[in-house]
């Protein structure tokens, strides 16, 4: 365990960090999983609603730092070859 005070200080800032990121990070899952399953009902409007939704809670996510830009990205693509496919 820390001894000095700004050590003790970073250990509470990390973790109050890492809790944020972790609820960010499971939003981010949520959103995606929400997607899957409007696809898998067939529900146009729900559908579209889902993939705004996604790409926002993405988006926001990689504007926070908690997902890379890259990775913000590659989630949106395969997002939009999911819907892409679900319209042909």
């Amino acid at each position: 365990m820390a001894n000095h005070k700004s050590a003790l200080k970073r250990v509470a800032v990390t973790a109050k960090k890492n809790l944020n990121n972790r609820v960010i990070t499971s939003r981010v899952k949520t959103a995606i999983k929400s997607f899957d399953k409007s696809l898998e009902a067939g529900d146009q409007a729900a559908i579209t609603a889902a993939y705004v939704n996604a790409v926002s809670t993405v988006d926001k996510a990689a504007a926070k730092g908690v997902l890379h830009k890259n990775n913000a990205n590659r989630k949106k693509a395969q997002l939009a070859l999911k819907l892409a496919a679900k319209a042909n």
